[in-house]
């Protein structure tokens, strides 16, 4: 599943965040960095599932996607952690 939302953080330190974030979920939850690039971040986590975050620049704020078929509910997770682009609730 695709997931989205904007952020008023810098494409880095979103993926600084999300490696932090993911690295430190409980066992079964948890998920670490595989590739990385200026723009995205891949992960590993539990059976080899994959998750994949995505950042680029959209004005004054920060486009972050993600994508996942295990971690739906712990990319939730990680995005309440973001503070919202221009005051906006994503």
């Amino acid at each position: 599943m695709m997931h989205e939302t904007s952020t008023s953080l810098s494409p880095t330190e979103v993926l600084d965040r999300a490696k932090a974030f993911f690295a430190e979920r409980d066992p079964n939850r948890a998920a670490f960095v595989e590739h990385e690039g200026p723009s995205y971040a891949t992960f590993r986590g539990q059976g080899g599932e994959e998750l994949t975050v995505a950042v680029f620049e959209a004005g004054s704020a920060t486009r972050v996607r993600a994508s996942t078929l295990l971690f739906d509910q712990t990319i939730g997770r990680f995005f309440t952690t973001l503070p919202a682009a221009g005051g906006d609730h994503t």
